[in-house]
């Protein structure tokens, strides 16, 4: 099972230093409104489903913000830890819903192994099977990954895709949760530009 990934600290730590050094490529771009520079204004989380013990500095959320005063426009780099505004770890969603979808185990144990809602749950697979595919973001990744992954079947379908070609489980859940946070980045960049 994947959930056994979740019990990894380091796990956590790596995903902060890709969402790292994302941010700082992001920082040396000028502001995408007025051209200015871009400052961080990061800021902290507080995510649900990590380990006992994850640094703190792993729950920093790294913003920027234009340095040009009238403008202070913030950029939100791509992040492979944080989806959105969810209040869980994106690797603990991705992974919850491909033990779900791989039938490895039910919604029930699952809520309660992660102590996760079911609704909560059912909110996930929501997203992922109705809103997310249809969302601009995935349109522009989609041609990026072969065709047998069907939009319906999203996540699971996706993280069995890397798990196919990637010589660990780890491997292949960085994998997706960086491939996932690059349509975000290009999302990102063609509505500012």
């Amino acid at each position: 099972m994947l959930s056994e990934l979740l019990k990894n600290k380091n796990l956590f730590y790596h995903l902060y230093t890709i969402d790292k050094n994302v941010a700082e490529q992001y920082r040396q771009m000028p502001c995408p409104l007025c051209g200015g520079p871009l400052y961080f204004a990061n800021y902290l989380r507080k995510p649900r489903g990590e380990p006992e013990g994850v640094s703190e500095k792993c729950f920093i959320r790294f913003s920027l913000c234009c340095g040009t005063e009238g403008c202070r426009h913030r950029v939100m780099p791509p992040s492979c830890r944080f989806i959105g505004r969810k209040i869980y770890w994106h690797i603990v969603i991705l992974v919850i819903l491909s033990d779900w979808h791989n039938k490895t185990t039910n919604i029930f144990k699952l809520s309660k192994l992660f102590g996760v809602s079911r609704n909560t749950i059912g909110r996930w697979i929501v997203f992922y099977q109705d809103i997310f595919p249809s969302s601009p973001q995935w349109q522009l990744i989609r041609g990026q990954v072969a065709a047998s992954i069907k939009s319906n079947e999203l996540p699971a379908n996706l993280v069995n895709y890397f798990l196919s070609f990637k010589s660990s489980a780890k491997e292949a859940l960085v994998s997706c949760l960086s491939f996932l946070s690059q349509g975000a980045g290009i999302y990102q960049k063609i509505r500012a530009g």
